[in-house]
């Protein structure tokens, strides 16, 4: 939050107790606030149901991770699907998330992303783990993103997600990082963790 708005004695977060209603933001009001200043360019949250959700900051294995496979998805991608990183994702008028890694066909392109014609996407959890496979797994689901990888950053660990439903996804399984990461959803994109080089 720009420290000209507020003392820097109050907190940025806040826990409304039960019963109480809060202000409903849309996405397009917090995209203004923030081009005014009101938030930091690189301050991290997401917007779910119109409230701001505060993020963890990212640990060094994740880092770790997202470059290895940052580069391994450049070198080997199919031509025809693209991905972007860490991009705000828009789910509907009050919902946005920022996923690590967001797939899409080439010829739907970036500016036109959304849960319909998004293909993957891929957490790397490190101590967001909880999120990532709990509220925000059904997020992704209740939304029909078609598949989601939760990686956890530090044993590699792969679980992936698939056939979204309104309770979340119908199926879940954990891939070992020595096991190879096959997309259903689109051939071609295929990963063995064991294998990347980690910078």
């Amino acid at each position: 939050m720009n420290q000209p708005f507020r003392s820097p004695d109050l907190s940025l977060t806040t826990q409304a107790a039960e019963g109480l209603p809060r202000r409903r933001w849309s996405v397009a009001e917090i995209e203004e606030a923030t081009r005014l200043g009101l938030f930091d360019e690189d301050e991290r949250f997401e917007l779910i149901g119109g409230e701001i959700v505060p993020m963890n900051a990212k640990g060094i294995h994740h880092e770790v991770v997202k470059a290895a496979l940052t580069y391994h998805f450049v070198r080997t991608m199919p031509d025809e699907v693209r991905f972007a990183v860490e991009t705000t994702f828009r789910l509907s008028e009050d919902s946005f998330v920022e996923p690590d890694f967001i797939f899409f066909r080439k010829s739907d392109g970036l500016a036109a992303l959304n849960p319909r014609n998004a293909l993957l996407a891929v957490e790397l959890a490190d101590s967001s783990l909880g999120w990532d496979l709990g509220r925000k797994a059904r997020i992704y689901a209740q939304f029909g993103i078609p598949e989601l990888w939760v990686v956890e950053a530090r044993s590699r660990l792969t679980h992936v997600h698939r056939r979204p439903g309104l309770e979340g996804y119908q199926e879940i399984v954990q891939v070992p990082e020595t096991e190879a990461l096959r997309s259903s959803v689109f051939a071609g994109l295929t990963v063995t963790l064991s294998t990347l080089e980690y910078p």
